[in-house]
């Protein structure tokens, strides 16, 4: 491993789901070998993480002080708590935190202003929205970073979430936008898939058949895209044969405004972003 892609010391704080996600990559990317420390509520879950190698994994249950002990010892501090506890933990940890330390939220919804407004502003702090496929480093994370925070800062936490995917840094404003694309984006994918293979056992076909069917085009699909580097509207037509059977497929699709849905549903997302943020 090269020293100059190897990443500080790190803490999770919460490592559920998400910060578990991104934990068993930094695990298999080797980055971490200055450090990696993940706390839990509860010692069952606690206990599911304590085999991976290099990783310290505590559980509040038995040792209280452990989210301020593992903020003490880190350079880079991921919050993954649950939003409505990020308050009471950013207060916990302030007083702990050394000069130069990154927080960095996973929190939806918490804005660096909240962050700054416990921590104080000469604390660098950087909020992210990765999506699901972290759990098979597939992930498109968000990064959007605080004025106090570096190129060298930035460029630190970009390799971290690298360990689980891409990386797309835009300003705070864009967050919640992109959480309606990137964030939400796999439910959509999830959905369309439901509804094709509904599809497929309405023509006879079983419903393993279906799912295998529908799931493997997909994939074989986005591969396709990715490895060809054709965009996709290319890929489309190369599909869609002059007045064959996938040309009079697109109509239908067409007739129901598919790209006006897509807008609406990404709208209606947005807007439900913006009243959770407002408490709503």
């Amino acid at each position: 491993m090269s020293t100059d892609l190897a990443l500080p010391s790190i803490a999770i704080l919460g490592a559920g789901s998400m910060g578990g996600a991104i934990l068993h990559g930094l695990v298999t990317s080797g980055l971490a070998g200055a450090g990696l420390t993940a706390t839990n509520r509860s010692a069952a879950k606690a206990a599911e993480l304590a085999d991976l190698a290099g990783v310290t994994s505590v559980a509040l249950e038995e040792h209280p002080d452990a989210n301020t002990a593992a903020a003490a010892s880190a350079d880079i501090v991921l919050i993954g708590v649950k939003p409505a506890m990020v308050p009471d933990l950013l207060r916990e940890i302030a007083a702990v935190l050394r000069p130069g330390t990154l927080v960095v939220s996973l929190a939806a919804g918490v804005t660096i202003s909240t962050f700054e407004g416990i921590l104080g502003a000469e604390i660098p702090v950087l909020r992210s929205m990765p999506n699901t496929p972290a759990l098979v480093g597939r992930a498109v994370t968000g990064l959007a970073a605080s004025a106090s925070t570096s190129e060298a800062d930035l460029a630190l936490v970009q390799r971290l979430f690298q360990t689980v995917g891409t990386v797309i840094t835009v300003d705070e404003s864009q967050i919640d936008a992109l959480s309606t694309i990137s964030g939400s984006g796999p439910a959509y994918v999830y959905f369309l898939i439901e509804e094709f293979a509904k599809a497929a056992v309405d023509k006879g076909f079983t419903e393993e058949q279906a799912r295998l069917m529908t799931e493997q085009t997909l994939i074989g699909a986005a591969a396709l895209l990715e490895a060809s580097g054709e965009e996709p509207a290319e890929l489309r037509r190369r599909v869609t044969s002059p007045k064959g059977t996938t040309e009079r497929a697109i109509g239908v699709l067409e007739k129901a405004r598919l790209e006006g849905i897509f807008t609406e549903a990404t709208d209606a997302a947005l807007a439900r972003a913006k009243e959770l943020a407002a408490g709503a």
